[in-house]
């Protein structure tokens, strides 16, 4: 998909929602419920979007963005009798 069109898509994408806002004050309690619903999901997968990228990206590195080497794993052998 060339950038115009990924535009093109985001700019009807928030058209939608901005009518969808309007129109919410005259809903039905459903269509209201259902939509802070939808909203809540969205909200919340993108929350745990970033947590997971931050996490991951700080067990990689250290706070300065080097990686950190000490905390390599040890591999961990069973004693032979």
């Amino acid at each position: 998909m060339s950038s115009e069109g990924f535009l093109k898509e985001m700019q009807t994408i928030g058209e939608k929602l901005l009518l969808k806002l309007q129109k919410l004050p005259k809903a039905d309690p459903v269509e209201i419920v259902s939509f802070c619903v939808v909203l809540l999901f969205i909200v919340t997968v993108l929350l745990l979007m970033i947590i997971a990228c931050s996490c991951c990206c700080y067990s990689c590195c250290s706070c300065d963005g080097r990686p950190d080497h000490r905390r390599r794993k040890i591999q961990v052998r069973p004693i032979a009798h």
